[in-house]
Formats: C-alpha cells, structure tokens, sequence
C-alpha cells in the first residue's frame, strides 16, 4: 500500500541520487542537524537540491527537509551530502554546550516529558 503524494519508485530514488544507497561514513546528517543555505538556487542545479536551497533560507532540520521533499530521510541526506560538498549549504547540530558539545540536559528532559505524554 502506497501512502498518497510520495513517490518512491526505486527507478526515480536511483536517479536522484545517481545510484547510490547511502550517504558517505562521515556526513555530519542526522535527523536534527540544522541545514542552511549559503547561496541561491541556480541554474543548472537538480531541482531537489534547488528545493532544499530554497527551503533552507532559513535553519531547518534534515527530518522537515525530508518531509517537505516527500523523500526518505537516508535520500535527503545523499543531497545534503552533495551541497555540503559544493559549500552550497552549512550543517550544524542545534543547542550544544560549548565546553562539552554534549546536548543541554533540560532540552533532553522536555524532549522526554514530550514523549511520555504522548
């Protein structure tokens, strides 16, 4: 059973991503990295990769990226992995403490509460 607006025909996930299954090892992707452009779409680019440029004016997480494109997540990262590569966009994890980089312990207690009240 297909889930209506997605297409996820193999033979169109193949081409966007000229045939590969996964982003490279060291790709800082995850589901919360926050994505920014650092130029406009321009002319001769995929119209994916044009997309998220326009989508990441501003910071948006890889999983709201992914849903907008109506891609799986593992597809977005392969095209954040290519404009990362082209210095067409920036990555950053969101709110980590400097000294540490570990994740603020109140943000991880309200993402808990969240769940559990789910």
């Amino acid at each position: 059973m297909s889930r209506p607006g997605r297409d996820d025909s193999p033979d169109r996930l193949y081409t966007l991503t000229g045939g590969r299954a996964h982003a490279a090892p060291d790709s800082p992707f995850d589901l919360v990295t926050l994505v920014v452009a650092e130029c406009d779409p321009g002319p001769g680019l995929q119209s994916e990769h044009a997309t998220i440029l326009r989508l990441t004016q501003l910071p948006t997480a890889v999983v709201e990226l992914a849903a907008e494109l109506k891609l799986p997540v593992g597809i977005t990262k392969i095209l954040l992995s290519d404009l990362l590569a082209a210095g067409r966009v920036s990555a950053r994890h969101p709110r980590r403490t400097a000294a540490s980089g570990v994740p603020d312990p109140d943000v991880l207690e309200q993402v808990l509460v969240g769940l559990r009240n789910l």
